[in-house]
This record gives C-alpha cells, structure tokens and sequence, in this order.
C-alpha cells in the first residue's frame, strides 16, 4: 500500500508540473494566420514549448481546435501549458490605441493615423478630402467635416477600414458633445451670441487654438471674439489669414497679406470663416463654451515676447499695446 501511494505521489507531481509547471523557457513571438489549418497553428505554438503531449492533451479537453483564435500572441517564459492553451482560446487583444491630435489639415490627420493603424495614408486622406462622403455625412463638405475630428487617445480594432474609422470618431463627437453640461453650455451660447451651433464652436474654438497656447488665456481670447461676432465686427484673425494663404509658418501677417481673396480672411469677410483652420485641443473647445465675459475688443503680442497678449477696450489702447510690441520686435 505505501508503494502504491509513493506511485501515486509521484505520478500525481508528474502531472502537475505537465499541467502548471513552466513549459516555455524562452519567450517567443508566434502568429496565427486566417486560412492556417489547426495543425499548422498549434505546430507554430508548441516549436517554443515542452511538454507537447500535456498540451495537445489539454487543448482536447478544452475543444481549442473549435475556438482558437487567429492574431499576434506573445508566449513569455515561465507560461504554462494551460496558460498558453486557455490564451489561443481567449484570443489576443487586437485594439490599438490611436492619438489624434495637433492635425491642422486632412494631410496631417491621414498621416497620423497611417501611421498607428495599417491603413494606407492615401486611402485615409481620400476618404477625408471626399466631398461626396462629408454630405453624406451631412456636411457642406470634407472641410467641413473636419470639425467632427476630437483630439483624444481612442482605442480600435487593428483591423478598422477607413470609413469605418472615421464613422467611429463621428460617434465620439455625438457623444461629446450630448453630453449634458456641454449641451447646457451649447444652449447658452445660442442665446446669448451669434454662435448656434456646435461646430459654430469648433470653428472659433480652431481660431482660440492657432492664437494662443497659454491655457489660462484662452478663454478670454474666446470672449474677444464673441465681443467683435456680436458687434458686427471683423474678427481680423491672423490665423485665418494664414490658413487662407496655405502657410501657417508665417510669423508676422503684412498688409499684403490681409489683401488675399478668400472667405477664410476674416480681416475682409465678417462671421466666422466656413470651417475650422485646424483641429482646436480640447482646451481651446471648453474656452469657447466657457469664454470669459468682459468688454475686450482687442488683443496683442505682448512685448514681453513670452506668447502671452495684452487685451485692450478701445483701438486706441490697442494701438499702444501694438506699438509696444512692435517695437519690441524691432529691438530683437
């Protein structure tokens, strides 16, 4: 009877450590392709383990020939055989984190994400210059429809086509902006200014982003602007002067440059230009819906030259303020 009992023991160890001891001693990378029979998968997966019988074995038991699971599988050492068994079932997580965000134009925006998901960066940058799809989309056109883009970090499926992708993001942007504070905050600026709509703020919020990147100035940046809308003034945005030119580089606008024929120079045509100049951050979109109220018409360069403005009540005052900033930048 004890040597029964030592067999047993020893038996029962064997088994053990088949089942739940280390079967890789070296981690491995393996991919399981669509169209590969069972055996040409599993063959693939056992040429980095021990323990073959204990995994065909167990792969049985758990019907893995049924679910296994194409995809990229990393087997680290020290796995055991039911580990990696019970993963081929599970399957890998095929989701990529996406970042989309500083885009100025379709270019940009169809370059970044070519380069975080295999689709083709001409395949994604038709898609976003179509107007056909944009009015399918229900906007006037593929300009137009860059204001759905929201900067953030998303996570989709590696194997996400172009349309698909860009009808995920359109998601997003519904839910962002339902959301029930912002909408309240959406309603207040339809009642109180000439902005009715959200991509009425994406637009401005596109303009807030190119003038300032000190956070803490956006909103009273926004609040100038929505002071010259509901004046009937111009907004005499330099951004858009830039965006009209094809040239964000520009570093100081001219007077030639404000003669430029396009409905995206607003120191000519009043309103908001027809689309946004670029992808705003999400800083720039909350100071929109949450601009700073005052009585500020005007705002420049500080000569300070640290990026930050000087904000000014009268166009004399401005005058000032200009002055000392271009004297500021003639002393360079």
């Amino acid at each position: 009877m004890a040597l029964v009992a030592l067999i047993l023991a020893v038996m029962a160890v064997v088994v053990y450590r088949m089942f739940y001891g280390s079967a890789v001693d070296k981690s491995y990378v393996v991919e399981l392709c669509e169209g590969e029979s069972y055996a040409e998968m599993v063959e693939k997966v056992k040429s980095g383990m021990d323990n073959h019988m204990a995994f065909d074995y167990y792969a049985k038991r758990i019907n893995l020939e049924k679910s296994i699971k194409p995809g990229k599988y990393e087997i680290n050492a020290g796995m055991t055989v039911i580990e990696v068994a019970r993963m081929l079932k599970i399957g890998v997580n095929d989701n990529v984190k996406l970042v989309i965000n500083n885009a100025r134009t379709p270019e940009a925006l169809a370059a970044k994400i070519a380069k975080s998901l295999p689709i083709e960066e001409q395949e994604m940058l038709n898609l976003l210059t179509d107007d056909t799809y944009a009015k399918e989309c229900g906007f006037d056109s593929s300009k137009a429809m860059f204001a759905l883009f929201l900067p953030n970090t998303y996570e989709v499926s590696r194997k996400i086509t172009a349309r698909e992708l860009v009808d995920y993001l359109r998601s997003e942007s519904d839910k962002f902006w339902a959301d029930k504070e912002r909408a309240g905050r959406l309603e207040n600026l339809a009642q109180n200014t000439p902005l009715k709509s959200w991509y009425d703020v994406m637009v401005l919020a596109s303009i807030v982003h190119e003038e300032t990147k000190a956070e803490d100035e956006m909103a009273r940046v926004a609040g100038v602007y929505i002071n010259r809308l509901n004046k009937g003034m111009l907004l005499q945005a330099d951004p858009t002067v830039k965006y009209a030119l094809g040239d964000p580089t520009i570093k100081r606008i001219l007077y030639e440059h404000l003669e430029v024929d396009s409905p995206y120079n607003t120191y000519k045509h009043k309103g908001l230009p027809p689309t946004p100049i670029c992808m705003p951050d999400l800083a720039a979109i909350e100071a929109v819906l949450n601009y700073e109220q005052h009585d500020y018409l005007y705002f420049c360069a500080r000569p300070e030259l640290d990026g930050r403005h000087n904000f000014a009540k009268t166009h004399g005052e401005h005058q000032r303020n200009a002055k000392a900033y271009h004297n500021a930048i003639r002393n360079l």
